[in-house]
């Protein structure tokens, strides 16, 4: 329940966020919406950790303030075996989590950038409206006095977005074409004006196909790693001259194959704090505040550490280190 109600926040927010689709790009609701649920599966790899934690202090303070957990401990049960079903649930957990992270978020952000991409510069969306300047990208403005499907009548293109190369374009007609890089524009019967380096230049054509570059899609400044497949994205490390794009991947590698062990963490530490203070007679009412600042400086310190790998050694030893961490706290809590 609280994952549904928190990840349902999230994805509001990640609407209200994308607004812009339909507003500057005319798209369909019914597209817009599918767009933003792609994000469902990458809001739900963050949070679940949190949501598995507390869950986890909810159910055993309420146990403890109703004095069940003191009745079972009295009954011969050790802590172990209290919060056993904390952790079996924080182990079915981890594993749909790892699957997650492994294969469902890099296919549905795939789809994700890839609708974005096609909603945002795709044929099919584009909206260019009659006797009026479109402005399509900083610099480049499209005018056409009138639109019938594709075809246009009276087109006239400014495109001033290289300083060294700007053009003007007056043409009797043209016509949007969607190639794998994005728009192109076909003008017929027209004239070509041209101001750069090398000066001032002007003369006319028949034809003349111009890619808009409307996007870097294909540009080393579009290298997501959540979109790339996990087993694409090992290959990739291994054969990466970039530091930069080696020390991203390694990042998106610990998200991956880490990431989803804090769900046992979180919730053995939950489980460790509650069940000692209570079974140590101490005051019960500070537990959950000690278990919600230990969460808190855990996922700080991990969270920082696993942002900062650069190296295939930096992380194995963040690896080593959760491994290390995940022993130390089960041995916590099986010692009486």
């Amino acid at each position: 329940m609280l994952l549904l109600i928190l990840t349902g926040l999230a994805w509001m927010m990640q609407i209200m966020s994308m607004m812009k689709f339909l507003i500057n790009y005319g798209v369909k609701f019914s597209s817009f919406v599918y767009l933003t649920s792609l994000m469902i599966p990458f809001i739900v790899s963050i949070i679940v950790p949190f949501v598995t934690f507390i869950a986890t202090i909810f159910i055993y303070n309420k146990m403890i303030s109703e004095n069940e957990i003191t009745v079972m401990a009295a009954s011969g049960l050790s802590p172990w075996q209290l919060g056993k079903p904390a952790i079996k649930l924080a182990l079915i957990i981890t594993i749909l989590h790892f699957i997650l992270s492994v294969w469902i978020v890099p296919s549905s952000q795939t789809m994700f950038y890839n609708t974005q991409w096609n909603l945002r510069y795709g044929l099919a969306h584009l909206k260019l409206q009659e006797s009026a300047f479109t402005k399509m990208a900083n610099g480049l403005v499209v005018y056409v006095d009138s639109v019938s499907g594709q075809d246009l009548s009276q087109v006239m293109l400014s495109d001033m977005r290289d300083t060294n190369n700007q053009m003007l374009i007056f043409a009797e007609r043209g016509k949007l074409v969607s190639t794998i890089h994005g728009l192109s524009i076909v003008t017929d019967n027209g004239s070509l004006q041209m101001y750069g380096k090398n000066g001032f230049s002007t003369g006319t054509f028949d034809s003349f196909d111009m890619d808009l570059n409307l996007s870097d899609n294909d540009t080393d400044s579009s290298f997501r790693v959540r979109r790339i497949p996990t087993w694409n994205l090992l290959n990739a490390l291994m054969n990466q001259d970039d530091l930069r794009k080696h020390k991203k991947t390694l990042v998106e590698l610990c998200t991956r194959f880490i990431n989803p062990f804090m769900n046992l963490i979180l919730a053995i530490v939950c489980v460790l704090i509650l069940l000692k203070s209570s079974l140590l007679r101490r005051r019960a009412s500070f537990a959950p505040v000690m278990a919600v600042l230990s969460m808190a400086g855990i996922m700080a310190i991990y969270m920082s550490v696993s942002n900062m790998v650069t190296s295939i050694t930096d992380f194995l030893l963040v690896a080593l280190g959760v491994f290390v961490l995940l022993i130390v706290l089960i041995g916590l809590l099986i010692k009486k």
